[in-house]
């Protein structure tokens, strides 16, 4: 009985907030002549599965790399996977029709929801189609969603360093190869802006592209580093 006292005096409960850091701060990101101001963290919170709360080396070099070819951008439709605080995606509403945003953390969703609320002003005309949706790959549910919503498809499928879990990578490229399908082969594209953080996964990232039936590019000129890593564009398509 007085063991049964001590356990039950042991028990710390601990609200999901206290892992949460919520104190964003608007930042200011200059890519080309894009000069984007965004809510984000400097600092991760506690929890793994809130990454998303920050600008990542990767969304940088795929910036970059989409600011020198903004042409490509022109009058397209697009979809980001992982797509966090929206940096990517906030710097091709810049010359897009439409950019769709993805995550699967309702936390993020929530700041990305205002990063789009902060820039889903007239400025743009005519103004781009700007949106977010709830999507974490493998949820069936959520991908045939996001599919039925926009049975058009997309022109392009954008994802920036968003391969740091293997157990997700499989789920990455069925999500992948659904939206490429929409529009046929030739019609659709994935760049991804992959950052090297360990050699298994560089190779399993390849690898899955591989099994999934889908044919992975390195862009030229593209490896670089950034943030004190390796990493490069990938285009892949079916």
């Amino acid at each position: 009985m007085e063991r049964e006292q001590e356990d039950e005096d042991d028990i710390v409960c601990l609200d999901e907030s206290f892992f949460i850091n919520d104190n964003y701060q608007l930042t200011t990101f200059t890519f080309g002549s894009q000069v984007l101001e965004l809510f984000c963290l400097n600092s991760a919170s506690t929890d793994f599965d809130l990454t998303g709360q920050l600008v990542w080396p990767g969304a940088v070099l795929l910036n970059e790399y989409l600011s020198k070819n903004a042409e490509m951008l022109q009058g397209l439709s697009v979809i980001e996977l992982g797509s966090g605080v929206g940096v990517t995606g906030v710097f091709c509403s810049k010359f897009c029709k439409k950019v769709v945003m993805t995550d699967h953390n309702d936390e993020v969703l929530k700041i990305l929801k205002k990063n789009i609320d902060l820039h889903a002003s007239a400025e743009n005309y005519p103004p781009t189609d700007l949106g977010a949706e709830k999507l974490e790959w493998g949820n069936s549910d959520q991908r045939n969603e996001v599919v039925q919503r926009y049975p058009e498809g997309f022109d392009l499928v954008l994802g920036a360093d968003i391969c740091f879990q293997q157990s997700s990578i499989p789920l990455l490229f069925d999500t992948v190869k659904s939206l490429l399908q929409i529009r046929g082969k030739g019609r659709c594209r994935f760049i991804l802006g992959y950052v090297s953080r360990a050699k298994v996964m560089d190779q399993m990232v390849l690898d899955e592209a591989q099994g999934h039936g889908l044919s992975t590019k390195e862009v030229a000129g593209t490896r670089s580093i950034v943030g004190n890593l390796e990493g490069v564009i990938y285009e892949i398509t079916l």
